[in-house]
This record gives structure tokens, sequence and C-alpha cells, in this order.
């Protein structure tokens, strides 16, 4: 999808209809810019995020069927994800 806008005197874009309704971007979207040699990436900066229900969370996620651990133990699984996760 290509579309063109015009810079104003104020600086600012409108994003093509489009575009706007193809990613589901509404007034007050937050958005970054990122500069990429003579190119300008603009993604959402907090892009919407699926919801369900608790319902559907239960059955998305296997239930553990390993021996009982400790909270301690728990902890340490969660923080290597976490690690492994921001890497």
């Amino acid at each position: 999808m290509n579309a063109e806008s015009r810079l104003s005197s104020k600086g600012q874009i409108v994003i093509p209809r489009d575009i706007r309704e193809a990613l589901g971007l509404r007034p007050g979207a937050r958005m970054t810019f990122r500069r990429i040699g003579d190119q300008i990436l603009m993604e959402q900066a907090d892009a919407a995020r699926e919801t369900i229900s608790y319902d559907d969370f239960k059955r998305r996620v296997p239930a553990y069927s390993g021996p009982p651990r400790t909270i301690d133990e728990m902890r340490e699984g969660i923080a290597r994800i976490f690690d492994d996760w921001k890497a």
C-alpha cells in the first residue's frame, strides 16, 4: 500500500485514511519515528494488544504437569524467561 502526503508549515503530516484504517489507527494513537539512512520509519508506540477472556487464556495455556515447585524455583524460572526475552 503506497500513499502520499504533504508536510504542513507546522511540520504535520496527515496519514491517509486507507493506511489509518488498515492499521487501526485512532485519534490519540502514539507513534514513534526512526531514521534509517534517508528513510523514516513510523511505528505505533503502543500497538494495541489482543485481549482475551480468562476462559480463553485457560484454554490456550497448557496445565503444568511436572513435579511441584517452590516459589523461589518459579521466580528463578520466570527471571530466566524474562532475561531471554529482553535479549
